[in-house]
This record gives C-alpha cells, structure tokens and sequence, in this order.
C-alpha cells in the first residue's frame, strides 16, 4: 500500500527516543520479543546514551517518518566484540504495528545496508524468529542467505520458538582485504 505522503529514512534524533520506545514495547507486549518486561525495556536516557555510543563508533541508527510520525527504526551493533569481528554487524529492525506491511521495512534495510556498505561494514548478519515468514522474505528479498537455525533458543507465547540466523555480504564482502 502506499502512502499519501513519502516516507523519509534518516538518522535518528534524541527526539525519536519515546517513539522508538513505544514501537518497541509494543513488540514486547504482542510480538516476539514476549516475555520481556517493560521493567526490563530501555528507558529514555538509556535509548539516548546507546544511540550516541552507537553513532560516535559509525554504526547508524535510523528512523522512517511519515509526516514526521516515527513508523520505524533500524540499527545495527557488533556482531562480535572481539577485533577480528569488526568487519560484522547484526541489525534490528522495528516497524511501527500499524505500518507492518506497508514497506517500511524494505525502505529501512535498502538504506542499512546502504549505510553499512559505505561505512566499511562487510557483512551483516540478523537472527529472526522462524515462524516470522514476512520478516524471512525480507531478508530472502534483500540478498540474505540463511546460515543457521537455532532451535527452541526462545519460549515466548506458551512454547519453544527456534531462531533462523541470516547473513549478508556488503561491498566487498570477503573477496577482498577490508
């Protein structure tokens, strides 16, 4: 579906911080992140802290807005701390419930991976709860291959959920030194 009004992907702001937060508790409460409390969810100053430490060390922590409305958000962290991982991300991505399916999501992981490729990145890996199909086809749409499940790693909604790992080669991926 499209919208009235373009969707705009840019880099978050300190003013983003209480809409990224709803987004994400709101997966909390109904979607697959169950089980974790709001206890448990990051408070404002500590989304504001991360997002600072993320952008001071080149990973990017977008937002999509329509009509200036927060509808979405997508980072990445290290996918390793260890040095010789610095190349490897992992990403989330967190779409607003009401604008689930409406390509958000796409417009979200052309621009992470966009932004990783050109800031040195050379794979991006993500791990996605098996049951999520719209999520998988995303990953599937975007050139991920699936390299791993994990069985039942997560119980959430009453039983055990396996976790299909995906990875990505940016740039160069690994055909050249980085």
């Amino acid at each position: 579906m499209e919208y009235q009004q373009p969707v705009v992907v840019r880099p978050s702001r300190d003013t983003d911080v209480e809409a990224m937060l709803a987004i994400y508790r709101h997966h909390i409460r109904q979607g697959v992140e169950e089980g974790v409390s709001d206890s448990e969810t990051p408070q404002p100053d500590d989304l504001r802290d991360r997002r600072k430490n993320l952008r001071n060390r080149r990973f990017p922590h977008l937002v999509a807005t329509l009509g200036g409305e927060v509808v979405g958000y997508a980072y990445v962290v290290l996918f390793r701390k260890r040095p010789a991982y610095r190349y490897t991300v992992k990403h989330s991505i967190y779409i607003h419930h009401a604008h689930v399916g409406r390509g958000i999501g796409p417009l979200l992981m052309q621009e992470l991976i966009d932004v990783c490729a050109a800031a040195g990145f050379r794979q991006i890996i993500g791990y996605i709860d098996a049951d999520n199909a719209a999520s998988l086809h995303l990953h599937e749409k975007f050139g991920f291959a699936k390299v791993g499940l994990l069985p039942a790693v997560a119980y959430r909604h009453g039983r055990w959920a396996d976790t299909v790992m995906v990875q990505r080669s940016l740039a160069g991926g690994s055909t050249t030194p980085p």
